[in-house]
């Protein structure tokens, strides 16, 4: 809340907290400001100072007013632009104008800028790893000094690395993926910075600005972010409890050709669903028939249980290629994933690889294979899914106790949850409370309203977050 004791005005603070937002991305380019009037009731300060903050925001080129629709962040701030007189006529018109829905969304970089800058100390529902402290280990520093003990500085330090990545770790990553029925050579194995990196990779491989993708939606926001900066065409196909809609696939695959299609088939963000048998055969068919590739994203398979259906395995990475990682279950500051791929792809995604990154750490790669053989790594995940079994129920009581309602059944990490209003103005409303939520409208290709939120059951246990939720839905209906 703003402060009456502080050494800044009331209209400074005010002024202070948007511009901050702004920087950090949290209200997005274009995005419109509350109208004065809900900002003055919200922040519990006069129209006459929001009037001024916004006011002063103008003259930082931070928003812009646009007469009788109000106040939005500058689409274009590539350059700090310079300081400008406002324009008195548009500030009345604006700040007369009183929105029927402040659109003000945060965006998929506001989310990843979040994991990096805290807003406040509070658990963040709407981030998408789990706490620091749970990912706290021994084993990790301990297969670093080992590998640093048993090879010299020279393999680290003054040579490239292998360019598919350490031949140790692959090896262990192809034993690892034969548990879940996925059968892939070492060499059909190529090790990336994180599984983001590998995604980056089969995309730049694989497609061309203007091609179409099949992604899911609700999908992953970051995925769409990065295909539309690649210049894809997305087409969003609904995901449903056990798969995609095969007619929208079926579509899409008649008119528009499609060049791949990105899933997350078992623990599905933000939904939580897991890929059925029979849909799983469908998309396969549908690839075959219609000549396109899949990626399949299996980040949270760490989390998951080994028999679940993948499209890989039932596929043989014939038209499949196998992506995950380890910044989720292990260490997110290590960055590395990998990916597994027909061997027909591997060179040209190797190829790919190298000319982004030449190789990946060495050292960090002999430490992970190290904490995998020891069987670490395994015994670590275990404690984890344990710990989300119990954080995952004590949150579902709070959320439904709370008055929220679940749009897909609970499962892995992430819950999909009805809040019953706007979850952009929401988002908006309980950053005031410093708690950074991932509305439902960022899950979507194509920005829409929505009233859905993802939470994370590893940071959604704190009765105050709900306490405080509760409260600032009822004055929003």
């Amino acid at each position: 809340m703003l402060m009456k004791a502080s050494s800044q005005s009331l209209t400074e603070q005010l002024s202070a907290r948007f511009a901050q937002r702004i920087r950090d991305r949290l209200l997005a380019p274009g995005a419109r400001l509350p109208s004065v009037r809900q900002c003055a009731q919200q922040q519990g300060v006069s129209p006459s100072t929001v009037v001024a903050a916004y006011d002063q925001l103008l003259a930082q080129g931070l928003v812009e007013a646009r007469k009788n629709r109000g106040f939005f962040v500058r689409e274009s701030r590539s350059e700090t632009p310079a300081p400008a007189k406002p324009d008195v006529g548009a500030l009345t018109a604006a700040a007369g104008f009183a929105s029927t829905r402040p659109y003000a969304p945060i965006d998929a970089t506001a989310l990843i800028r979040g994991m990096f800058h805290k807003i406040s100390h509070k658990p963040q529902p709407g981030m998408g790893v789990f706490p620091s402290e749970w990912l706290e280990s021994t084993f990790m520093p301990a297969a670093v000094r080992k590998v640093t003990h048993t090879c010299t500085l020279q393999e680290f330090s003054l040579q490239y690395g292998e360019p598919k990545g350490d031949s140790g770790l692959r090896r262990v990553l192809s034993q690892k993926l034969t548990a879940l029925n996925i059968h892939a050579a070492p060499e059909n194995i190529i090790t990336t910075v994180g599984a983001t990196h590998a995604l980056d990779i089969v995309s730049r491989t694989l497609l061309r600005a203007g091609d179409h993708v099949m992604v899911e939606e609700p999908g992953w926001a970051v995925e769409f972010a990065r295909l539309h900066a690649l210049g894809m065409r997305l087409l969003p196909v609904p995901r449903r409890p056990d798969g995609p809609d095969l007619e929208v696939m079926a579509r899409y695959c008649e008119v528009h050709q499609p060049k791949l299609y990105v899933s997350v088939s078992v623990f599905h963000n933000p939904t939580g669903y897991c890929l059925t048998p029979g849909s799983a055969h469908r998309v396969l068919q549908l690839a075959n028939a219609h000549d396109f590739h899949i990626v399949e994203d299996d980040t949270y398979s760490h989390i998951a249980p080994e028999h679940a259906t993948r499209l890989c395995a039932l596929d043989g990475l014939q038209r499949t290629i196998h992506v995950s990682g380890f910044a989720k279950i292990l260490a997110p500051n290590w960055r590395v994933g990998f990916l597994a791929a027909h061997p027909s792809l591997i060179e040209q995604l190797l190829d790919t690889k190298l000319l982004a990154t030449l190789t990946t750490p060495a050292l960090l790669e002999k430490a992970l294979a190290l904490c995998i053989e020891q069987g670490q790594l395994r015994r670590h995940a275990e404690r984890i899914r344990t710990r989300l079994d119990a954080a995952r129920s004590r949150s579902v009581k709070l959320a439904l106790a709370a008055g929220c309602t679940f749009a897909a059944e609970p499962a892995g990490l992430f819950g999909w949850v009805d809040t019953g209003v706007d979850s952009d103005a929401l988002a908006q409303r309980m950053l005031d409370e410093g708690y950074l939520l991932a509305p439902g409208a960022l899950f979507h290709a194509d920005r829409k309203p929505s009233t859905l939120m993802r939470i994370n059951f590893a940071t959604t246990q704190d009765a105050a977050f709900w306490k405080k939720y509760a409260e600032v839905v009822r004055t929003m209906r």
